[in-house]
């Protein structure tokens, strides 16, 4: 053995990750200060359509625009709300955000306008960049927040050689500046760098909002850097890898095995705007991009793709899914159609991405009540615990209970918010809300979200559980379970499914193969054929929206 008696895991990382594998540079600005003098300003950068972004290109576009927010009074530890797509934008103002000493505001821009208020009121941002499509949803709340100033721009505006068309209505507008003209007004002149220390928040990343009211939580400079490190190492991710940028930019999966990896390590980012399936694997092929991390939703739709055949994706050979737990049925699926193996990872907003990877040349094992794959042993410098749900109690290796995970990649609360916080982290451990179960050496299977358990009569049913059946039926392409109100059991399981295009298969017959699989109480009473399932921008399947849209079972 040999990894540390406490650890047996870390037998089956991957060549050269080490379980001491922590700390790096101290802040992310100084990580791409280090790659752009290690590789050179020519260095490509960002691959956005037809334009490659040098990293020089990047970082005098991140200078100007930081001088030019200054000259707005941008102050060091002030906050910047970016609402843009998956566009270059949100690199170039992250960074300029860390040259003032600030940090980036993540805002999903599917929000509208009560959400979009609430995000820019809660986070104290005072300036703002926003994708011109995306300025009215801004304008009609503008009186309710205190945000300085805005600064508009469109998707192919990201340097000095395109000036983005904007209504002549909005010129006049009081606070309201263009991209174009703030960079284009400081390029070549260097901004007044603030101070950062690991310390420092990078950026605030809003939980979302799956089981209620959404909370930024502060991910640091040396959490990204070590989850950046992770993703690096256990990938061997270097220049010479290109990411493709699927998860929104605005989500920590985005931001680190995005944006992160790239700061890290100069591997080029391909960006698309918004995902498109057919657009994707057409990126795929054209850039030999070898590196992702995405929600298994993303995958889904690449495979279903009616001529997903005749693209050339051998070079994706590093990908990786999180966001829900992944049945091997789904992943034998994508294999077959794709020839991506994908790999577990389980994280949180709260753990800056990643606390648990599966090792590339281990295969995951199967939860054979289930049938999900393991999400991955834990990464370094990752400490975790299983608990028992109502008391705390450390659990024994296979027993259910919440997980709990401590090490650098915690945040250390919420902004503005310390009741949260104090409920949320106690002494260091994050209490995740995820009910799961560790086996030898390590090995976690994630079961479901705490507060999506349902009570059936008594029994205790997990909707995940049920899902990962309900997956392998061939016709089905997505499968989200909730309790729904019943007279007689209190509570029933009802699925919501989608199909694989082309397939068909009616509710009785979904509920009578689920009924030969699963225990008497756990299969679903009801199902509903939907065309599409509610989710978040970064793919979870909204639940709680599920939920709401439910009467009563008579």
């Amino acid at each position: 053995m040999n990894g540390p008696v406490d650890a047996p895991w870390t037998d089956l990382y991957p060549d050269g990750v080490r379980a001491d594998q922590v700390g790096g540079a101290e802040t992310m600005l100084a990580a791409w200060d280090s790659t752009l003098a290690r590789l050179g300003p020519d260095s490509p950068a960002v691959h956005y359509f037809d334009r490659t972004l040098s990293l020089g290109e990047v970082d005098a576009s991140a200078e100007a625009l930081a001088a030019s927010l200054q000259d707005l009074g941008l102050r060091a530890g002030d906050h910047v709300a970016v609402y843009v797509q998956n566009d270059p934008h949100w690199l170039i103002t992250m960074l300029a955000a860390w040259k003032c000493g600030g940090a980036a505001v993540a805002v999903n821009p599917m929000l509208r306008e009560r959400e979009l208020a609430f995000v820019l009121s809660d986070s104290g941002a005072r300036f703002l960049v926003c994708l011109d499509e995306l300025y009215p949803i801004y304008d009609h709340v503008r009186d309710q927040i205190d945000v300085e100033a805005v600064v508009i721009t469109g998707p192919t505006n990201f340097g000095v050689r395109v000036k983005s068309s904007v209504p002549a209505s909005w010129e006049s507008a009081d606070n309201v500046h263009y991209w174009y003209d703030l960079v284009t007004a400081r390029w070549g002149t260097t901004a007044a760098h603030q101070p950062l220390t690991g310390d420092s928040v990078a950026l605030l990343t809003y939980t979302s909002g799956t089981t209620g009211r959404a909370k930024g939580a502060l991910n640091t400079h040396r959490g990204m850097v070590h989850s950046c490190r992770v993703y690096a190492a256990w990938f061997s991710l270097d220049e010479g890898d290109t990411v493709l940028g699927i998860a929104p930019l605005f989500h920590i999966t985005g931001s680190v095995a995005g944006m992160g990896v790239t700061i890290l390590t100069g591997a080029p980012l391909v960006l698309l705007h918004r995902f498109d399936a057919a657009r994707t694997l057409q990126a795929i092929q054209a850039r030999r991009t070898t590196f992702t991390v995405a929600a298994v939703t993303a995958f889904i739709a690449m495979l279903n793709c009616p001529d997903v055949d005749r693209y050339d994706l051998s070079s994706l050979t590093k990908v990786a899914s999180g966001g829900a737990p992944v049945s091997q049925a789904t992943v034998d699926r994508i294999r077959a159609a794709t020839g991506w193996r994908v790999h577990g990872v389980y994280g949180l907003t709260e753990t800056t991405s990643p606390t648990h990877l599966a090792p590339p040349d281990h295969p995951a094992p199967v939860d054979q009540r289930s049938g999900a794959l393991s999400v991955g042993v834990p990464v370094p410098g990752a400490r975790v615990r299983i608990v028992d749900v109502e008391s705390g109690r450390p659990l024994a290796e296979g027993e259910e209970g919440e997980i709990v995970v401590s090490g650098p990649m915690v945040v250390p609360g919420y902004w503005a918010a310390p009741e949260e916080s104090a409920h949320a982290i106690r002494d260091g451990w994050l209490f995740t809300g995820d009910i799961g179960v560790m086996t030898e050496p390590g090995w976690l299977f994630v079961v479901d979200r705490k507060k999506d358990l349902i009570n059936a009569g008594g029994y205790k049913v997990w909707p995940r559980e049920v899902e990962d059946v309900l997956y392998q039926h061939p016709a089905v392409r997505e499968a989200a379970v909730v309790g729904v109100t019943d007279s007689y059991r209190g509570e029933t399981v009802k699925a919501y499914v989608t199909l694989v295009p082309g397939a068909s298969a009616a509710p009785a017959e979904l509920i009578a193969f689920a009924r030969e699989r699963m225990a008497a109480y756990k299969y679903p009473r009801v199902v509903e054929i939907l065309a599409d399932l509610p989710k978040t921008a970064s793919g979870k399947v909204l639940r709680r929206e599920l939920r709401e849209r439910q009467g009563r079972i008579s």
